[in-house]
């Protein structure tokens, strides 16, 4: 027979569908698999209203078998199959699709669900392979016929001889290519794992014709696929132990996840979704190569890996599925044509997430502590990212350490505490509790019997400035310029003491140059002598923050040294201005210094220092 040429722009064409329109060669196994899953559906449904077509569909199936010798792999179905003129229609005019059509014939009548829609997964076969052959015989059709191609240059169709009804694809593999090695997809194992990867929740059972080659016989294999995913079966019937096996199966994490998350959604966007939040951190989470996203599905078939569309950035640990039939996909079923089906169950989900992490949070603190203790700097960053937006939603899941409950606590839980009258939630900042806990204005505000919240990670004051009030509550820094608890006699009293020594601050000043911006007599400090302070909006804790990050910005913090009035300290100094002002400045560098140290901050020349206090300590 003479060769036909494709009915569409031929081999500019088909190039195009091969070359640019799949990015990964390996979904050519998906697409004839979700063909041949239509072609069955197709057969199923027809069956129910012609009565000469008699189908027992426990035999309805898929197998593909390998033959390398050949270098053919070859697909094989029972299902509807097709006669001479739908050969031509459907495989002979590129983007023709005869599920498309079909759907669209059903949808007035029963909502059906077909997977192939646009025509051109056929087409990815040759991605592959140098030639494919498609045998098909149709359901209630006596004859048979063979659609044969190599590609672009046209397709030819004749009539064979087919005993049984349905449709065999047989692909002629590539030799391997120097960048492509086309030797896998003859391979048991890998045409095993896509079918894993993208066909595991088709309808229908895939099994496989595997050749002994000891004994040279083939035996079929049971049903590879699952095909019921979890997410589809009814929650009341799943095992906790069902929800943990797929997760680990899935994820390849052999811990059990902290928290399952089984929802679903019907109207206007319909979908299923399986979540989990993981009891630890992936193994790559702080690599800068690590990808968040769930797996997107569409009716059963792996449409993308990892959808990073589907989850916010502070949620990227979150793992699971989401199944949707009602997604635009492209013509390739790689991406979606437009997002925003996707953002509306990607916000839907975003709050199903939320409102699970809030509910362990009440009735399960042990295990939200643990969650929190993983992920909490991921709720942190999302409540000052993108300038706030999600700040309302979060600031209840956040969760810093109290001074006088000696554990975490919410700031719901803080400010249940104060009294009607007071405005101020207190806090302070450094690398560990144990630090904070001894800095002296910590043991001021404890004696006042005052609540304070510690603040360890690097991002926590970054969210407290973000957040600026929780219930009318301002935020404050203790261990900042203006934090003063004392009353007004004690502020005038202390006005005039520094007042009085405003010629000394001076001269220490003037030593230190640019390092403090400020040196003063301080009332709040009990028994201890000195400590730093900042000034303005940056302090002392956000410098080292954005310092260490890798980046050219660089911050100070306009530091002030307050000296406490009533500590021996202060006398010391005062004689030395009147009588030795030479070692008052000496005095002034020890000083400074010994305050960036409780402070947690690098001394720049501690020779210099090492060789000052060693000359005090000689006199």
């Amino acid at each position: 027979m003479a060769k036909k040429q494709f009915k569409a722009e031929s081999k500019k064409l088909l190039d195009l569908m091969i070359n640019s329109i799949y990015t990964n060669k390996e979904i050519f196994l998906r697409e004839l698999i979700s063909n041949a899953n239509d072609a069955l559906d197709k057969l199923s449904y027809k069956s129910l209203t012609d009565k000469s077509l008699k189908v027992d569909r426990k035999k309805l199936q898929i197998k593909i078998s390998i033959d390398k010798e050949r270098r053919t792999l070859t697909i094989k179905d029972n299902g509807i199959g097709m006669d001479k003129e739908e050969l031509s229609t459907n495989l002979g005019t590129i983007a023709k699709s005869g599920s498309l059509d079909f759907k669209e014939a059903l949808e007035k009548k029963d909502k059906v669900n077909i997977i192939g829609q646009f025509g051109v997964g056929f087409y990815s076969a040759f991605m592959v392979s140098n030639k494919v052959v498609v045998e098909s015989k149709k359901a209630g059709e006596e004859e048979a016929y063979k659609w044969e191609s190599s590609g672009a240059d046209g397709y030819e169709i004749s009539k064979i001889d087919k005993d049984d009804i349905g449709t065999t694809i047989t692909l002629y593999i590539k030799e391997n290519e120097k960048d492509e090695n086309y030797d896998e997809y003859l391979e048991e194992f890998k045409i095993k794992s896509l079918i894993k990867k993208y066909s595991d929740y088709v309808t229908y059972p895939i099994k496989m014709d595997v050749l002994d080659e000891k004994t040279k016989k083939v035996s079929e294999t049971d049903a590879i696929n699952n095909m019921i995913p979890l997410w589809k079966k009814d929650k009341k019937k799943i095992k906790e132990e069902d929800y943990y096996n797929f997760y680990q199966e899935k994820f390849f994490d052999y811990a059990k996840p902290l928290k399952v998350i089984h929802t679903k959604a019907e109207g206007l966007i319909s979908y299923d979704a399986l979540m989990f939040i993981p009891a630890n951190p992936p193994y790559d989470f702080y690599n800068k190569d690590y990808e968040k996203g769930l797996q997107l599905y569409s009716n059963g078939v792996l449409i993308m890996e990892k959808c990073s569309d589907l989850l916010p950035d502070y949620l990227n640990f979150v793992k699971g599925v989401v199944d949707s039939p009602d997604l635009s996909l492209n013509i390739s079923r790689e991406m979606l044509q437009q997002n925003r089906q996707l953002k509306i169950i990607a916000k839907n989900i975003e709050k199903k997430i939320l409102k699970e992490l809030a509910e362990m949070l009440e009735k399960e603190r042990d295990k939200y502590e643990v969650f929190f203790k993983t992920f909490g700097v991921n709720i942190k960053y999302g409540v000052y990212d993108n300038f706030g937006a999600k700040k309302d939603d979060l600031k209840d899941l956040v969760i810093f350490y109290s001074s006088k409950e000696k554990k975490n606590v919410t700031l719901k839980e803080y400010v249940s505490r104060m009294d009607e009258k007071e405005d101020t939630i207190y806090y302070a900042c450094g690398e560990t509790i144990s630090k904070i806990d001894m800095m002296p204005q910590v043991e001021s505000l404890k004696d006042k019997n005052k609540e304070i919240l510690y603040l360890t990670d690097y991002v926590d004051e970054f969210v407290l400035k973000m957040l600026d009030k929780y219930n009318d509550k301002k935020f404050v820094n203790i261990a900042t310029n203006d934090f003063d608890l004392s009353s007004e006699d004690e502020k005038k009293e202390l006005n005039k003491k520094n007042e009085e020594s405003k010629e000394m601050f001076d001269l220490m000043k003037k030593e230190l140059g640019e390092e403090v911006s400020n040196i003063k007599f301080t009332n709040k400090l009990k028994k201890h002598p000195l400590c730093l302070t900042s000034e303005g909006e940056v302090t002392v804790e956000m410098q080292k923050v954005i310092n260490a990050m890798p980046t050219d910005e660089h911050v100070n913090a306009k530091l002030v040294l307050e000296i406490n009035e009533n500590h021996e300290i202060a006398k010391k100094l005062k004689d030395l201005f009147e009588n030795d002002k030479e070692t008052l400045k000496k005095y002034t560098k020890i000083l400074y210094n010994e305050a960036r140290i409780i402070e947690g901050l690098p001394v720049e020349n501690p020779t210099e220092l090492s060789n000052l206090v060693c000359e005090m300590l000689s006199k």
